[in-house]
C-alpha cells in the first residue's frame, strides 16, 4: 500500500490485476506514493497488440513506434477508463505511460514468482515517473514567471 499526498491509501495490486485483465495490457505498475493522484506504467501485450494493429491496418516499424501511435494510446486509454469505472475517485488512474519492455524474471522486472520488483522498476523508469508527475507543473511555473515578469514590466512603464 502507499499513501497519496491527500492522505488517501491505495492498494496497487488489485488495481494492477484489473488492468491486466485487458487483452492489451500484459503488466502494470500503479504508482503515486506522496503524489496528488495515482498513475500507471503499462507494459502492453505486444503479441495481441500486433494482431490488433494488423486487423485495423495500423502500420509501425517497431514497438517503440507502436506505443507512440495515437490509435494505440487511445485504445489502451479506453481500457484504463473501463477499469477506472470500478474504482473509487482517489484510486483512479489519471495518467499512464506505455513502455516497450516486456517485464520478465529474466530481465529483472519480475521476481521468480512473477511479482513486480517495485524498487527496480521505480529506478528503471525514474524519468517516466518524473515526466508523469512533474512535467506539467514545471510548464505552469515557467508560464507564471513569464506572466509575472511581463506584468511587472508593464507596471513600470510610464503612463501617458
Amino acid at each position: 500500500m502507499f499513501k497519496l499526498s491527500a492522505g488517501k491509501y491505495i492498494a496497487p495490486q488489485p488495481i494492477e490485476n484489473k488492468l491486466k485483465e485487458s487483452f492489451f495490457i500484459e503488466q502494470a505498475m500503479v504508482i503515486g506514493e506522496n503524489q496528488k493522484f495515482a498513475s500507471a506504467i503499462l507494459s502492453p501485450n505486444f503479441a495481441f497488440l500486433h494482431d490488433w494493429c494488423s486487423i485495423h491496418k495500423i502500420q509501425f516499424r517497431d514497438n517503440g513506434e507502436l506505443i507512440e501511435l495515437d490509435e494505440v494510446i487511445d485504445r489502451i486509454n479506453r481500457e484504463v477508463r473501463e477499469v477506472n469505472k470500478t474504482l473509487g475517485e482517489f484510486e483512479q488512474i489519471k495518467r499512464f505511460r506505455l513502455v516497450t519492455e516486456e517485464w520478465t524474471p529474466q530481465t529483472g522486472e519480475l521476481s521468480p514468482t512473477l511479482k513486480l520488483k517495485r524498487n527496480y522498476l521505480s529506478k528503471e523508469y525514474k524519468d517516466i515517473i518524473e515526466e508523469i508527475y512533474f512535467y506539467g507543473e514545471k510548464d505552469i511555473n515557467v508560464l507564471l514567471r513569464i506572466k509575472n515578469g511581463i506584468n511587472g514590466m508593464l507596471k513600470n512603464l510610464p503612463k501617458f
